[in-house]
């Protein structure tokens, strides 16, 4: 080998051991394949560093508060976003439960024109309401006929279908309901987080916390959503196993289909008018 040779030799394995640095500095995960903390602090920079999103979520009287609060609760941590609680006014709305409010922070014509996502809880009496409230269905056409994501969780679906948002896509709601979105042209699905094209959907209550997840991966990336699931300390471990009707059983499925019958009833007369109004099945 001539001086030359080994000259070009040693250049080589420089540049080879200096990209494996920076490799090595790019890829820092864990032994076990987790993120490592610069896996995290890059996932944060980029957050920064791309356009401010905006988050239009939908309150109404007698929504369910926890198909909200929960996914609010990923949402408001995603840095560099904006996120509306929109009503038609600034009056505080009441949850289902009762006892509790929560202040909209603004109004159908203060709410952005273009969203990077557009959000509808659900509930039983007042998602029977707001399935047939005009001002709610053509406020929720407009902005999700542009919007990135157009999302739910529990019957939020059905108020989405009414609005025209869910024809043709696979999609989910609680399973008491979930057989009144073929009414709305939607395609059911028994899963607890249903992603369609830009249209994702959640199961009933408690699945707002996948579904709050599963957003924040799309709205930002993996790391990003993990860390969102460490800080909140997301680690279920329910101390019975009756979440779904096959783990619960027929029996106490049966009860609770009976009980929840007559609010099923109306959403399914609503639907079936609020199609035939408006033409979106």
């Amino acid at each position: 080998m001539n001086r030359r040779q080994f000259t070009n030799l040693a250049a080589a394995a420089a540049a080879n051991i200096a990209m494996a640095g920076k490799l090595a500095a790019q890829n820092t995960a864990t032994p076990n394949g987790k993120p490592s903390s610069a896996d995290a602090d890059r996932s944060m920079e980029a957050a920064m560093r791309g356009p401010r999103q905006q988050i239009a979520m939908l309150v109404y009287p007698q929504f369910t508060a926890l198909d909200l609060i929960a996914p609010h609760t990923f949402f408001a941590g995603l840095m560099n976003v904006d996120v509306h609680l929109v009503w038609k006014d600034k009056q505080p709305v009441a949850f289902d439960r009762g006892g509790t409010a929560l202040l909209p922070t603004a109004t159908f014509s203060e709410c952005p024109k273009d969203l990077d996502l557009l959000f509808v809880p659900g509930g039983l009496e007042g998602t029977v309401k707001v399935m047939q409230d005009e001002a709610v269905l053509d406020f929720l056409a407009d902005r999700g006929s542009r919007a990135k994501y157009v999302t739910s969780v529990c019957t939020g679906s059905l108020v989405l279908g009414c609005a025209g948002l869910l024809k043709g896509y696979r999609a989910t709601s609680h399973w008491a309901a979930r057989d009144v979105l073929p009414l709305l042209g939607a395609i059911p699905v028994a899963e607890r987080v249903v992603e369609d094209r830009n249209r994702i959907t959640g199961a009933g209550v408690t699945s707002g916390i996948d579904f709050g997840l599963t957003v924040s991966a799309r709205l930002r990336d993996r790391t990003y959503a993990e860390m969102l699931q460490l800080i909140n300390e997301y680690d279920p471990q329910p101390p019975f196993q009756a979440g779904t009707p096959a783990q619960a059983g027929p029996g106490l499925t049966a009860h609770l289909r009976n009980l929840l019958a007559p609010g099923i009833d109306a959403a399914r007369d609503a639907a079936l008018r609020t199609t035939k109004v408006r033409g979106v099945a």
